[in-house]
């Protein structure tokens, strides 16, 4: 399996995707990821260089977005200063689940985000989704705090903000990554 970074032409297969992604979350009864994701604002990020895609031969079987841009109201002004990428978005197709893919493509992130200069992998996950929860507690992420509506960092009403972070570093994902390499933190 190879990575790679989505091109403009794959925005369609990333929307089909996260449809497939949609259904299935129902089916487990959570609503996460139940509104529509306008195409507009995935072109933006996938014209920003942050979303990536694992591909199986012609198959695109998983999706990640990681970004050094964080969703305001999330993370306090002391966490912010930390150098910290974030991950979004990620997604497995079914015919690959329970092979590790997802857990295989945040070691990549964390990697990834090692050599950008970060010390911290951080992620907002869907506050009423606790198997979601379990999994990244399960992939070495150590809780935050979860941001609800109200609170004095949000301001505003939540659905994803269930935080968790882990440190960076090196790691051995057995993917072939064909991304360039990336860009230093703070542009050093």
């Amino acid at each position: 399996m190879r990575i790679t970074s989505a091109r403009p032409s794959d925005v369609s297969k990333l929307l089909a995707f996260r449809s497939e992604a949609a259904a299935w979350l129902s089916r487990l009864g959570t609503d996460q990821w139940q509104r529509p994701y306008p195409a507009d604002r995935l072109s933006d990020t996938v014209e920003d260089g942050t979303v990536f895609m694992v591909r199986d031969g012609a198959a695109t079987v998983a999706t990640i977005t990681l970004t050094p841009e964080v969703e305001s109201g999330l993370w306090t002004e002391q966490e912010l200063s930390e150098p910290s990428m974030f991950i979004s978005k990620l997604s497995v197709v079914r015919t690959h689940a329970g092979q590790n893919v997802g857990g295989r493509l945040l070691d990549w992130a964390g990697d990834r985000a090692h050599r950008a200069g970060a010390t911290w992998l951080r992620l907002d996950a869907w506050t009423t989704n606790e198997d979601l929860q379990a999994y990244y507690l399960r992939q070495g992420f150590a809780y935050v705090r979860t941001v609800l509506e109200g609170s004095a960092i949000s301001g505003g009403p939540r659905v994803s903000g269930w935080l968790a972070q882990r440190p960076t570093h090196p790691a051995e994902h057995g993917f072939v990554d064909e991304t360039p390499e990336p860009g230093r933190l703070g542009g050093g």
